[in-house]
């Protein structure tokens, strides 16, 4: 399928449940963003937040209620079809960096690029991105030669390979130390100011979550919504 083309980014969360057997994660959450807005989503351990960004990006069915992006709801989608507007609408960059040892920086960052041709430019988008996050010097590096913010970097530039609508990150800056955080934390807002994509961020750092447009708090299943001044 073609990709969805729109002048306004849409995120729309109604109603949406979610159940793994007898125990309720989430329960009737609903919100909407649009444009390039920043969201942050806490809560404590358990609160569904990992269940809830893996639902916005198509990763996993809720149990009931409806997510629309750009006016489509994904999940009326075939498989194909869903993989492919996953691959094109929504990046992701988990807390564990998931990049293959056998591939060198460039390769990583191209690899969502193979399965649908969709970037006529693709290589000369990740040495851009690459140069972004500062690691052109490491073009032709493998996975195991990086430190483990290098390492996230490069997850940072594989997950906007393909011009994503929506960039979620699932506790990006967990497994880094304080300073280096601090700058995976303000590289995602550099690039988000630039790419102006939606940003949706799981992170149990308070501090950290201030800094965004947007705080989705759960707690039990429910979720509250508040704007940061």
């Amino acid at each position: 399928m073609e990709r969805p083309r729109t002048t306004t980014r849409q995120l729309k969360v109604a109603n949406v449940s979610h159940d793994y057997g007898p125990v309720q994660v989430l329960r009737n959450i609903s919100f909407s963003f649009t444009g390039g807005v920043s969201v942050a989503i806490t809560g404590p351990s358990g609160s569904g937040k990992s269940t809830l960004l893996h639902i916005v990006g198509t990763l996993e069915r809720p149990s009931s209620g409806r997510v629309e992006i750009n006016n489509t709801d994904p999940f009326m989608l075939s498989e194909p079809e869903l993989a492919q507007y996953r691959n094109s609408v929504i990046g992701f960059v988990f807390q564990e960096h998931h990049l293959l040892p056998q591939y060198s920086v460039l390769e990583n960052v191209l690899v969502p690029t193979f399965a649908f041709k969709q970037q006529p430019n693709a290589t000369e988008r990740a040495r851009e991105l690459l140069r972004r996050v500062g690691l052109t010097h490491r073009l032709s590096h493998r996975p195991g030669e990086l430190s483990g913010g290098e390492r996230q970097r490069v997850a940072i530039a594989r997950a906007l390979i393909n011009q994503p609508d929506i960039l979620l990150c699932d506790e990006p800056t967990g497994n880094l130390d304080t300073a280096t955080a601090e700058t995976i934390a303000d590289l995602l807002f550099e690039l988000h100011d630039v790419e102006q994509y939606m940003l949706m961020v799981v992170t149990h750092n308070l501090e950290l979550a201030s800094r965004f447009q947007q705080h989705l708090q759960l707690v039990d299943g429910t979720c509250s919504l508040n704007t940061n001044s």
